[in-house]
């Protein structure tokens, strides 16, 4: 995965490395069902990893991929609910996908993210206010062969599923 960090307002939230022969063979195996299965029995302890260490860590680390935790409020239980999520920079923006996976249902997080807009993300220990906006048509599009580039799995979970997974571009809080 080559990323550019080099302009990004925020930190390189890699743990890993992404060039090596295992993180290529993780990808692979995240790609398939059965790693797909495994990854989503591994979020509740990442989470606590990743909260523990406010974003340092991750039990993902070996796929070089950048994590972070996001913050938002749920659009039901009106609670901050935090959720660690792979995601890519793209200039002064970080790009995040529902994927869930390739499941059937959007993830609660992209679901909140779209009724609440304003977001706290921490990466490497740092916190940020951010703004999400859901990329629509061309932007979509742009961000979402994006990823699918640089973190293969991504087009296995978009092939696995019917609905349109949600991009989102995050953007620095105004004042941040």
């Amino acid at each position: 995965m080559n990323l550019a960090f080099d302009h990004s307002p925020f930190p390189d939230g890699r743990w890993g490395v992404s060039n090596t022969s295992l993180a290529r063979a993780l990808q692979r195996f995240a790609a398939s069902p059965v790693g797909s299965a495994t990854l989503r029995r591994l979020v509740p302890l990442d989470r606590k990893v990743l909260l523990r260490s406010h974003g340092r860590y991750t039990v993902l680390g070996p796929f070089g991929s950048p994590m972070l935790l996001l913050t938002v409020i749920g659009r039901v239980s009106g609670l901050a609910r935090t959720t660690p999520l792979v995601y890519l920079p793209d200039g002064d923006t970080l790009l995040v996908v529902g994927s869930n996976f390739g499941q059937a249902a959007h993830p609660a997080w992209a679901l909140n993210l779209s009724a609440h807009r304003d977001a706290t993300i921490a990466i490497r220990g740092e916190e940020f206010s951010v703004t999400a906006e859901e990329l629509e048509g061309v932007d979509r599009d742009r961000a979402w062969n994006l990823f699918t580039t640089l973190a293969k799995p991504y087009e296995a979970y978009g092939e696995r599923t019917t609905r349109h997974l949600k991009v989102f571009a995050l953007r620095k809080a105004q004042g941040q």
